[in-house]
């Protein structure tokens, strides 16, 4: 009896040590997470793309007009423990599908993590920067439904 006792006990722990070992959310995050000593802002897209992974892309998009930040962006099957849509930055998630923010960010969400990191600012802001009016137009017709 007490040998079945020490095998059941054995086979639960290795039982536990193999689930343990098949969690991927333990890896962290699917890129890397600093080039060149800076953060890198990482999104894990749906494929094809959604309408929650295209609002990451833009914003993205922006900060990369603002910024200079480096960016990675990786299609779900190629970061199969992730939910996608998912947003990290270096090593922390911010936003994953189901999770935080249900793997959706924000503008000034993310300008506020970045500005809070120092990460330094484009010598001059890109194409983005100079249409963000008619942006931020076309943005709300396709929100209002116009």
């Amino acid at each position: 009896m007490p040998v079945r006792t020490f095998f059941a006990g054995l086979y639960v722990l290795l039982l536990t040590l193999l689930l343990a070992a098949m969690q991927p959310v333990l890896a962290g995050p699917p890129a890397n997470t600093m080039i060149e000593g800076q953060k890198v802002l990482t999104l894990v897209v749906r494929e094809p793309p959604a309408l929650r992974c295209n609002n990451n892309l833009q914003i993205a998009a922006e900060l990369s007009n603002l910024y200079k930040l480096p960016i990675v962006v990786l299609p779900a099957s190629l970061a199969p423990w992730s939910k996608a849509p998912a947003v990290y930055y270096g090593d922390q998630l911010i936003a994953e599908d189901g999770g935080d923010f249900n793997g959706m960010v924000g503008y000034d969400q993310m300008v506020d993590i970045i500005e809070i990191e120092g990460v330094p600012k484009q010598d001059r802001g890109g194409r983005l920067t100079e249409v963000k009016k008619e942006l931020e137009a076309l943005k709300s017709a396709i929100k209002g439904g116009n």
